[in-house]
Order: structure tokens, then sequence, then C-alpha cells
């Protein structure tokens, strides 16, 4: 899911009086492109090689230019598919169309997008001032990054969304960091503004009140959209706090497990994610993807609403597969996670244990003598089996609605690689 249209609505609590107001009598975004760049350049430590083209455009003729991308970016097919898996683990209501709900989130506040196949920053005329130098600032940084990465290359990118996030949150997260430094002159944060970064990121959540829809939207859509951005930039903070001299483009992370984890990224020896190969060949209309450390949360905050319990359990991450399979009886869920160590596994166990017994109601696991778990409710069967691949510690979860098979993989079979 591609965050970066909803980038200024969401930091427009940052506006007030803190961007450029000049205006040039015949081109005012001129003006404020001028005036940005070389201080985004000195906020970056990165150089334009060439400079930044720009356009302005009606707010309908940008409205139809994101919808056009939108659908270019977003095959139908791949939106589906997305749609059964946020349902099948319970984030989103099974009566949401996801595709129609992201076009009207897309289209709720428009004010400026940089295009990386056009190279050309547009944005919307006649657009408020403030607005419009948020605007500007914040897209600068993408066509700047767009000289230096190939990003429509990134953005179109397939087969480990979680790697994609990652890519994307620095991205965005060096965009909102640059934009602040920016906004404020350069100033520290910490001194310039009461509470620094913590304050930031609870006016950018306030922010949400200004867009319905996306106030509306669900949990897990929300922090999803939210996520390149707050994380993406206090990774970003972190790494020119420890590489004064190296722009954090350099080397991107390759998991969102390395955005929240100061360790897995800037650790003597990063953490790089195992990956997990499931048994047997897609059938027609299966799904298979990552959901990753941040994914993880995500589901376990969903259903369990206990945010400790969320992080504790999906810290220790070290690769996942999950696989959307039709049965005869309906949809089902092959879910494979490694753990770093044994008892990150068995925290993830206890985790997604809660997390069950609150999605599906359940009185609790019946337990077998080798750990298996079986939690039977609101006309499902789950199974968790902990177990031992290859020296790997694995969690498979298995979600089926009742009457249908559990044995939908061979745990044994799992595979487990390095990168």
């Amino acid at each position: 899911m591609n965050a970066r249209p909803f980038a200024i609505a969401l930091l427009t609590a940052l506006s007030a009086g803190a961007c450029d107001r000049r205006r040039g009598a015949l081109d005012p975004i001129g003006a404020r492109v001028e005036s940005a760049t070389p201080r985004i350049e000195k906020a970056t430590g990165l150089t334009f090689k060439t400079p930044p083209k720009y356009e302005m455009r009606s707010r309908e003729e940008i409205r139809d230019f994101l919808l056009r991308k939108f659908e270019e970016e977003t095959p139908a097919e791949d939106l589906r598919a997305q749609e059964a898996a946020f349902k099948a683990f319970g984030l989103i209501p099974d009566t949401l169309n996801l595709r129609s709900f992201l076009v009207d989130l897309l289209t709720e506040q428009i004010l400026g997008y940089y295009d990386p196949a056009t190279k050309v920053l547009y944005v919307v005329r006649d657009a408020p001032a403030d607005l419009t130098g948020i605007t500007v600032a914040h897209e600068l940084v993408h066509a700047l990054q767009d000289q230096y990465l190939n990003l429509d290359s990134i953005q179109k990118s397939k087969g480990d969304s979680d790697r994609l996030s990652a890519a994307q949150a620095v991205l965005e997260g060096q965009a909102t960091w640059a934009q602040m430094q920016v906004m404020l002159n350069g100033a520290d944060l910490a001194t310039r503004i009461p509470g620094g970064w913590d304050q930031i990121r609870q006016q950018i959540r306030e922010g949400q009140s200004s867009m319905p829809k996306f106030a509306n939207a669900p949990m897990a859509i929300q922090e999803s959209l939210i996520f390149p951005y707050l994380s993406g930039a206090e990774f970003v903070r972190r790494y020119e706090s420890r590489r004064d001299t190296r722009s954090p483009l350099a080397t991107l992370p390759v998991s969102t497990e390395q955005i929240l984890s100061e360790e897995a990224f800037f650790g003597a020896k990063p953490d790089l994610p195992m990956r997990v190969t499931l048994p047997g060949r897609l059938a027609a209309g299966d799904y298979e993807e990552i959901m990753g450390e941040f994914g993880t949360r995500l589901f376990l905050y969903q259903h369990a609403k206990d945010n400790r319990a969320a992080v504790d359990g999906a810290h220790g991450w070290g690769g996942d597969r999950y696989r959307i399979v039709n049965t005869p009886k309906g949809r089902a869920v092959v879910w494979a996670t490694a753990w770093d160590s044994a008892m990150d596994a068995a925290q993830f166990v206890d985790a997604l244990g809660q997390a069950l017994v609150r999605r599906y109601r359940t009185g609790g696991a019946s337990m077998s003598s080798s750990g298996v778990r079986t939690y039977v409710g609101r006309g499902r069967i789950v199974v968790v089996t902990p177990r031992e691949v290859s020296g790997n510690n694995i969690v498979l979860m298995v979600d089926v609605p009742a009457g249908a098979s559990t044995a939908l993989i061979d745990p044994a079979r799992i595979r487990i690689g390095r990168e």
C-alpha cells in the first residue's frame, strides 16, 4: 500500500508559521522551489544533480493523475488479494471494499505529488500558501532522492511487502525529517518545539481530525499509512545521530524490523531476515506475502488490544510467510513465522494465544503433549504448532473454517534460508 499521496495532509499540524512565505510575482511555486532547494540539500547532505522540475495543475487534474497512477501501480487483482489477506487476518471488516476506500482516501486532500515516472513535481494551483510550502519541501526531497535511487522501480517492486515498507519508511522518513529541518530553518527540534520529537509525533497523529475519511479508517490502514512517516523519520533521526557522513539512502533497510529495532540495523551484525518458504504450489486464487515485524505487531494489537503485548510478542521476529488458501468451506490462513530464539518464539505463542482468544471468543486452547495448541470458536479452528526446523525456531498457525482440514501444509517441509 503506497502511502505517499497522504503525506501532506498528515503533516499539516506542523505548518503554523514554519514554512517560507515568499512568493514570486508570476511564479509563486518557482520561488518556493528556489528557496527550499539549498535548504533541502543542506538537510539531506545531498546535492541536486539537475534542477528539479515542477508544474502547476488544477486540483481536478492532479486528482485524475493520481487515480490513473493508482490504477497503473495497483492492479485490481493484486488489490483483491491484499483485501482478502487483510480480512483473513481480521484487520479490516469483511464488508469493506478496499479499493473504493483507498480511492476515497487518496482524493480526500490533494495538494501535490512528485511522480518518479515523469520526474516532475505537480502542485495544486491556488492551494493555501502554508500548505503549498509544506508540499514543495516534502516532495522536493523525493525529487532529490530520485536522482540517487530509482524510486519508480522501488515503488513497483513485488513479492516482499515488508522490504518495500522498510524502503518506503526511509524515503518518507527522510522527506519528513528534512522537511521539518527546512521549516524550522535547521533548528534543533528538541529546543525549538516543546516536547521535541515526541510532541511532533502527537501533533501529526492529532492532524488526522482534518481528514474525516482517514480518521474513520480501520486501525490497520491508519497505522500502515502513518508508519513510513513517523517510524521512518525516527529511523532517519537515529541514522543521522550515528553516521554523519553517509546518507540513509546508501544502505536501505531490508525489513520493518530494521526500521523498528535500533539493534537490528545499527548493531555490530545487522539482523537480516530469514526467508521462509512454504511447501507446495499456490492454487488458483491463493495468495502469499510477508507480514514482517510491523505487520505482526498490527495483528497482535488488533485483536489483543494490548500494545505492550503486541510489541513484546513481535520482538525477535526473524522472518515469516503467510498463504491465503481457498478451501471448500471458505478462506483459510497458513502463517509460518521464524524467531531469533526459543524464548522469542514462546513469547509470540503466548501473545498469539491472547489475540486468538479475544478474536474468536474461545475459552482458551487445548494443548497436546508436543505443545500444539488448538483454538475453537466462532466457526473457526486454529492450530498453533511450535517446532524446530533445521535448527530454527518456527511457529506455524493454521486458521480454517469449521469442517475444513487443518493439515494444509506439513510443518516439516517448511524451508528456512538466509539473505
